[in-house]
C-alpha cells in the first residue's frame, strides 16, 4: 500500500532534478487558505505570490476557510489546486490538511465524543468506523492529512488537553489509536487521509500540568510509556505523518531533537513519512527556546533535525532559508530528502493524477443519518456509571415529575470537545443537530411525567442567585437529575482544553455548592458529569448516591445520557483515566512503581487510592468470572502465554462487560509497575449466557528497557490478573519465563483475543 513503484520514483526524482531551490523550499512550507482569499472569498493569484512565489506544499483548511459549506470548501479547494497544476511551472498539487480529534473541523460534519470518551468505549474497532466516516468527509471536500490523533499518555489531569487524549495507559492508547489510524488512511492512500501522530513526544506529561512546559521524563519512562503508542502507530498502522512537539526534554526542543525526529523515529522505527511543524513551532525555537539567533537559524535547527514541513505559515522556512542554503551553512541533502518525502506522500494520495474532487457532490457525506448512528452509538458506549447507591438508576420513565439542574443541562456547547467544528470555530449556534441532555430527557419520559428546569448556576461563575430557583424545583421532584461538569474551550473560556491548564481538579464555579443545596432537599439526586478533565469529586462520591460521567460525548450525547438514565441502554464504558481525590495526588496513573505503593507512602489528610480506579465502570447487571487457565505454566522466551476464562452474565439485563488483563513482574533488574494492562475486550452478554475468553499474549510485551537501555525479557514469575478493573479483580495466577531474551526492537504490541477455550 505504501511503497511506491519504480515509475513513481522515478517521477518523484525527475520533478526534484527538474525544482529550483526556492520552489524545493516552497514544497516544504504552507499557507492557511483563507490567506489566498479576497473578502469575497475568491482566490487571488498575486497572494500566492507572497508566499514564496509559484508554489506551495500544503494548505491549512483549519485556520478558518471551513466556515463554508461542505461544496464551498471543495470548490475553493479546487480552484487553487488548479492554479497551482496549471498556472504553476512544475503543476505540482498541494496537500492539504484540516484537524479532525472528535470529527473533521467543516460545517456540517458529524460531532463524535471527545476523544476521553471515545477512550471510555474501551472499544478500537468503533474509533476505527469514527475516523473512517472522517475520512469520507475530508476527502469529500479535497483534504488530504489530517493532524490529529493525539498519542499522548495523559497521566496528569491538570493538563487542559487530557480530554484529547485515549486516557493513561500506553497499551488501551496503542490499542484505539492504531484503530483510529487505520480507519483515516484506509486501505489505500489514495482513498485515505494521512494521519498525524501528536505531540511527538511526552507532551502530555509537562511541568506543572502546564501547556508547552517543559516535561522531566527520563529515558526508559519516554520510551516505555510516553513513546510506545508512537511505536506502535507508526510500526502497525503505518501512520505517514507526525507533528514535532512545542516543548522541551532535558533542554532539548522536541522541534530541534534529532534523536527524536531522526534517531528513533526513522533510523529505530522505520518510519518513511513525513515529520511536520506544530503551529509556529520551529519560530519557538528561536523566540521561546532561545537555542536559534533567529528564524532562520530555527529553520536550519529544525531541518537538520529531521523535521520536513512548517505549517501552516513559512516563517522560518523562507528566504533566509534559501540564502543559508546559497551559503553553504545547510547541505542541499537535507532540503532533497524533506522534498522527496513530502512529494512520495503526494504520490500515494494520487494527487498528481486528480487533484480535483466533485464539490457539488461534497456534502452528500456529511452527518448522515448513518453517521449520527454511529456518534450516538459512540456516545452510549462512553457512559460511565460511577456509583449507583441502592440500584437507583434506571430511573422509571412515568415518574411524575423530574427536575432537571445544573449548567450543563441545556447547553450543546457543554457536549462537545475543543476540537470539535462548532467550539472550534467559537459559533453562536449549531452547526449540526446537537441534542442536550435536557432535551434527551424530556424526548424519553413518559407524556405524563413533569420535566422543568433550572441552570441553578454556571459553570464557571460565582453567582448564587439562581440557588434557591434549582432548590424549589427539586424539593418538588420524584427526582433530581445535576448535570454538571466543565466547559471545554480552545485558548479561551473553558475550564479544559488546549491552553487550559488548571491548578485544582474539583467542580469549577460554585458547582459544588449546587450539589450540596440539591442534597439537603432530601430528594433522590443523580449526579451527571459532563466535562474532558477527570475531575476530583470526593463529595459527590460520598454524598450522592448515583453519578454518571458522561464525558463530552457529541451531537448525540443528550440521547445517550437519557438512554442510560432510563434504562434503554445498559451503561459498559470504563475510566480510561483514574479518577482523583484531589490534584494534590498528580501524578498518580495506575500503573505507579513498587515504593508508590508502599504502606508509607500516604498522605496525612486524605487517602493514597483515588476516588475511582482506572478501568472501573459499572452496570445493571452483574458479571461472575470463572476457569482461569494458563498455558503454558512454563514459557520459553520466543514463545506465546494463553490466557483463559468464562465471564457470566448472572443478572437479568443484557449488558457489557470490559474484561481487563493486567501482569506484573515482581522482580526484575529494574522497578516495574505494580500492574500493567496487556489486553483488554468489550463484550456484550445475554442474560444467563456465559462467555469464554482466550487472551493470546506474545511475551514481547513483556520486555522492558534494562540498565543498559536494552530491551529484554527477564526471566522469572509473572502475577496474572484479571477483573473489571484495575483494582476490581476476579481472577488471579501466574506463568513462569524460562529464560532472558534480548528484544532489540519491538515487533509485538499487542495481545490477540479469541473466544475459542484453551
Amino acid at each position: 500500500m505504501l511503497d511506491l513503484t519504480p515509475k513513481q520514483q522515478e517521477r518523484i526524482d525527475g520533478l526534484l532534478a527538474e525544482m529550483t531551490l526556492a520552489e524545493k523550499v516552497a514544497q516544504l512550507t504552507g499557507v492557511t487558505l483563507q490567506m489566498l482569499w479576497d473578502d469575497d472569498q475568491k482566490f487571488v493569484p498575486a497572494k500566492m505570490q507572497e508566499h514564496l512565489c509559484r508554489g506551495i506544499g500544503q494548505i491549512s483548511l483549519s485556520g478558518g476557510a471551513t466556515e463554508l459549506p461542505p461544496e464551498k470548501t471543495a470548490e475553493n479547494i479546487n480552484t487553487v489546486q488548479r492554479f497551482l497544476v496549471e498556472d504553476t511551472r512544475l503543476g505540482v498539487p498541494a496537500i492539504v490538511d484540516d484537524e479532525c480529534l472528535a470529527g473533521f473541523v467543516c460545517m456540517g460534519a458529524t460531532h463524535f465524543p471527545q476523544a476521553i470518551g471515545m477512550a471510555a468505549t474501551w472499544t478500537p474497532e468503533l474509533v476505527g468506523r469514527m475516523s473512517d466516516i472522517i475520512r469520507q468527509q475530508a476527502r469529500a471536500v479535497g483534504s488530504h492529512l489530517m493532524l490529529s490523533p493525539l498519542c499522548d499518555v495523559g497521566c496528569d489531569p491538570r493538563w487542559g488537553r487530557t480530554e484529547e487524549t485515549q486516557g493513561e495507559d500506553p497499551y488501551l492508547v496503542s490499542r484505539m489509536i492504531t484503530a483510529y489510524v487505520r480507519g483515516l488512511q484506509g486501505e489505500n492512500l489514495r482513498d485515505g487521509v494521512i494521519a498525524t501522530l501528536k505531540h511527538f513526544a511526552g507532551y502530555s506529561f509537562s511541568e506543572g500540568g502546564r501547556n508547552c512546559a517543559p516535561a522531566h521524563i527520563g529515558p526508559r519512562e519516554l520510551r516505555e510509556v510516553f513513546l510506545l503508542p508512537f511505536e506502535a502507530c507508526v510500526k502497525e498502522g503505518e501512520a505517514q505523518s507526525v507533528m514535532a512537539a512545542y516543548h522541551e526534554i532535558d533542554g532539548v526542543p522536541c522541534a530541534a531533537s534529532r534523536e527524536l525526529l531522526t534517531d528513533i523515529l526513522r533510523d529505530e522505527w522505520g518510519f518513511k513519512g513525513v515529520v511536520v511543524a506544530d503551529w509556529g513551532v520551529v519560530s519557538m525555537l528561536h523566540s521561546a527556546h532561545h537555542t536559534a539567533a533567529d528564524i532562520t537559524e530555527a529553520g536550519k535547527q529544525a531541518l537538520a533535525a529531521g523535521l520536513d514541513i512548517e505549517i501552516p505559515v513559512a516563517e522560518c522556512f523562507g528566504p533566509g532559508l534559501i540564502e543559508a542554503v546559497e551559503r553553504g551553512e545547510l547541505p542541499d541533502k537535507i532540503i532533497d530528502q524533506a522534498v522527496r518525502r513530502h512529494l512520495r506522500l503526494k504520490v500515494l494520495l494520487g494527487l498528481f493524477d486528480n487533484p480535483y474532487v466533485p464539490a457539488s457532490e461534497a456534502g452528500k457525506v456529511f452527518d448522515t443519518p448513518q453517521h449520527r448512528a454511529v456518534a450516538l452509538e459512540a456516545a452510549r458506549c462512553s457512559m460511565t456509571l460511577l456509583k449507583n447507591e441502592g440500584g437507583l438508576l434506571p430511573l422509571d420513565k412515568n415518574l411524575k415529575s423530574v427536575a432537571v439542574i445544573g449548567p450543563n443541562a441545556d447547553s450543546t456547547h457543554a457536549l462537545l470537545g475543543d476540537y470539535s467544528y462548532s467550539v472550534y470555530k467559537e459559533l453562536d449556534g449549531d452547526a449540526v443537530r446537537i441534542v442536550s441532555v435536557l432535551e434527551g430527557i424530556r424526548n424519553k419520559v413518559s407524556s405524563r411525567t413533569e420535566v422543568r428546569y433550572a441552570a441553578g448556576c454556571e459553570v464557571m461563575g460565582t453567582c448564587r442567585e439562581g440557588l434557591a430557583e434549582a432548590v424549589r424545583l427539586a424539593a418538588e421532584a420524584d427526582v433530581v437529575i445535576a448535570v454538571v461538569g466543565g466547559r471545554s474551550a480552545l485558548h479561551d473560556g473553558g475550564t479544559s482544553g488546549e491552553n487550559l491548564d488548571r491548578a485544582e481538579l474539583n467542580l469549577p464555579g460554585v458547582q459544588e455548592d449546587l450539589l450540596r443545596e440539591l442534597h439537603k432537599t432530601g430528594r433522590p439526586v443523580v449526579a451527571v458529569l459532563v466535562n474532558g478533565r477527570p475531575l476530583a469529586v470526593e463529595w459527590t462520591a460520598e454524598n450522592i448516591p448515583a453519578i454518571l460521567e458522561a464525558w463530552l460525548p457529541g451531537e448525540e450525547g443528550g440521547h445517550a445520557v437519557a438512554d442510560v438514565l432510563f434504562g434503554d441502554h445498559n451503561p459498559g464504558g470504563r475510566l480510561p483515566v483514574s479518577l482523583l481525590r484531589t490534584a494534590g495526588q498528580v501524578p498518580t496513573p495506575y500503573h505507579v512503581r513498587p515504593t508508590s505503593l508502599a504502606e508509607w507512602a500516604k498522605y496525612v489528610f486524605t487517602e493514597r487510592k483515588p476516588l475511582y480506579a482506572f478501568g472501573h465502570g459499572l452496570s445493571y447487571t452483574e458479571f461472575t468470572y470463572t476457569g482461569l487457565k494458563i498455558s503454558p505454566p512454563q514459557v520459553r522466551a520466543e514463545e506465546e502465554v494463553r490466557l483463559s476464562c468464562e465471564v457470566e452474565n448472572t443478572g437479568d439485563r443484557v449488558g457489557d462487560e470490559v474484561v481487563q488483563l493486567y501482569i506484573h513482574d515482581p522482580v526484575a533488574s529494574v522497578t516495574r509497575p505494580g500492574k500493567e494492562l496487556k489486553g483488554f475486550k468489550r463484550m456484550t452478554i445475554e442474560p444467563g449466557e456465559k462467555r469464554t475468553l482466550t487472551f493470546i499474549m506474545p511475551l514481547e510485551l513483556l520486555a522492558f528497557y534494562d540498565t543498559g537501555m536494552n530491551l529484554v525479557v527477564e526471566p522469572g514469575l509473572f502475577e496474572v490478573t484479571i477483573g473489571s478493573s484495575s483494582e476490581d479483580i476476579r481472577l488471579q495466577g501466574s506463568f513462569e519465563l524460562m529464560e532472558k531474551r534480548e528484544v532489540g526492537r519491538r515487533r509485538c504490541f499487542r495481545t490477540e483475543i479469541t473466544e475459542q477455550p484453551l
